[in-house]
């Protein structure tokens, strides 16, 4: 990875500008090739980026081709063969709230680029956290600038070296750096930021995003929640709880972060998570080249400091390869006031929290910031119902964790904390586009509307006002709404 000079960054903003007021990037021809042109960078060269992203996180092949380059290369294709559906004038002369006289006016709605985009993409998924964006940028018609974390500096090489290969140079163009490099960056004026990452920076962006009344997308994590129902089944809750939370060393913003469980049910699902921890590495996590490391040294002493400052008990797990950077999957039964339960553990840290009911899972959940995703493991219906009724989350899941990212008709994104937008596909192309309204209104309807001119006068009031005051509002009440029939 070389660092951008500061120097060039306002050169880099200048010209993608320029580039977008040339309409060089409105032909679908030209965004469909581009998209095209993504999934032979990542297929073409798929070993380079799994060998890139091990040699940063440690991330198992496995892992980065199930969970990141398959599903981008799968994405850019789509949105290059649907690009010419989402961007389609969508004509409302038949809609069924539009008056009579105004179907001549032509009302339309033309989804239309932004323009000059910004992609600041993390460090623990770094492929599909900066391509997903990349995709949607392209596939809109905008101008990208997309800033790669300097942490994982092995991917961020690559695709500086990559991208300048396979994709318009006029239109797309890489920043890497840390700190310098993206405050420069954030000093630009841009159309629309799109930035995945914690709530700490996301204000730092959006204050600076504030000074230009530039749009933003973020996409931000938090203490995602698991509740389980004592009557599900233990044994088959434990395997894909544990799942979801040693993909990436719970490194990813939809990791489980705590389960809420009554007393009763906590020793079967310990249980059965020991369980599902020999079945996944026979030898021992931390020695397992199925299992990710931690990223750097200052993470792992955080999450270290966790451990160590932690009222709970460990049931599982606690065991650490410093020299490796490895943390086993832990598992830690703690009070609601406990260190783990304050902010984002992001890391392999499972938090246990037992609690009375259902009714009382949720009471904690919405007494603190939206999730991006509710986890709730139970076949009972009524069950869901009140957990969908009663809290608040970007994503609500039943019976498993971390699947929702592979289906890839979802819009994916938080709410409060967790953050706005919404992302994948036809959703990732919203954030980068707006919606242009038109009409034409004839030229030969001037007796039609002549009272509209001053002078007003008590006919023109009759004609034109009166009749809205006259209009008959339906029956309604709180129980019904509007009463059938109406």
């Amino acid at each position: 990875m070389i660092d951008t000079p500061l120097d060039e960054i306002p050169k880099i903003n200048a010209a993608l500008h320029a580039t977008f007021a040339s309409r060089k990037t409105f032909p679908l021809a030209w965004r469909q090739h581009q998209l095209l042109q993504i999934a032979r960078m990542l297929q073409e060269n798929h070993k380079a980026f799994a060998d890139a992203i091990y040699a940063d996180l440690g991330k198992p092949a496995f892992e980065v081709y199930m969970t990141e380059l398959n599903l981008m290369v799968d994405r850019a294709i789509i949105s290059a063969k649907r690009l010419p559906e989402w961007a389609a004038v969508k004509n409302l002369e038949n809609h069924p709230d539009l008056p009579a006289h105004q179907k001549s006016w032509k009302p339309r709605v033309t989804p239309t680029p932004k323009g000059a985009a910004l992609v600041i993409s993390p460090w623990n998924y770094p492929l599909i956290l900066s391509i997903q964006g990349t995709i949607g940028a392209i596939a809109a018609g905008c101008t990208l600038c997309l800033k790669l974390s300097e942490v994982t500096f092995n991917y961020a090489g690559l695709l500086q070296r990559l991208i300048p290969l396979y994709l318009d140079q006029d239109a797309v163009r890489v920043v890497c750096g840390g700190v310098p490099e993206v405050t420069k960056v954030l000093e630009q004026k841009w159309d629309h930021i799109f930035y995945t990452g914690n709530g700490t920076v996301a204000r730092i962006i959006a204050a600076a995003a504030a000074k230009h009344l530039t749009p933003l997308t973020l996409e931000l994590g938090g203490k995602s929640p698991v509740i389980i129902d004592p009557e599900f089944d233990m044994e088959l809750a434990a395997r894909r709880v544990l799942w979801g939370k040693i993909n990436n060393c719970g490194q990813v913003c939809v990791t489980p972060d705590y389960v809420l469980l009554t007393p009763s049910s906590t020793p079967s699902f310990v249980e059965n998570l020991k369980k599902a921890c020999a079945s996944f590495y026979p030898d021992g996590a931390l020695k397992s080249d199925s299992y990710t490391r931690i990223i750097n040294m200052q993470h792992f002493n955080r999450i270290k400091g966790l451990l160590e400052r932690t009222q709970g008990k460990i049931l599982m797990g606690g065991g650490m390869d410093e020299q490796e950077r490895r943390i086993e999957p832990t598992v830690v039964l703690a009070k609601p006031d406990d260190i783990l339960l304050q902010s984002e553990t992001f890391g392999p840290i499972l938090t246990l929290l037992e609690v009375e009911d259902t009714r009382a899972a949720c009471e904690y959940i919405s007494a603190h910031d939206h999730p991006l995703v509710l986890y709730l493991f139970t076949q009972n219906e009524q069950l869901q119902q009140d957990v969908r009724k009663l809290t608040m989350s970007g994503n609500l899941i039943f019976n498993d964790t971390f699947m929702q990212m592979d289906v890839k008709v979802l819009p994916f994104g938080g709410v409060g904390e967790s953050g706005y937008g919404r992302q994948v596909l036809e959703n990732t192309f919203n954030c980068f586009t707006y919606e242009r309204t038109s009409l034409e209104i004839p030229v030969d309807i001037e007796d039609k509307i002549h009272l509209r001119y001053p002078p007003y006068t008590a006919h023109a009031f009759e004609v034109e006002c009166a009749p809205g005051l006259n209009v008959k509002i339906p029956d309604s009440s709180p129980e019904e709404g509007l009463r059938p029939g109406l």
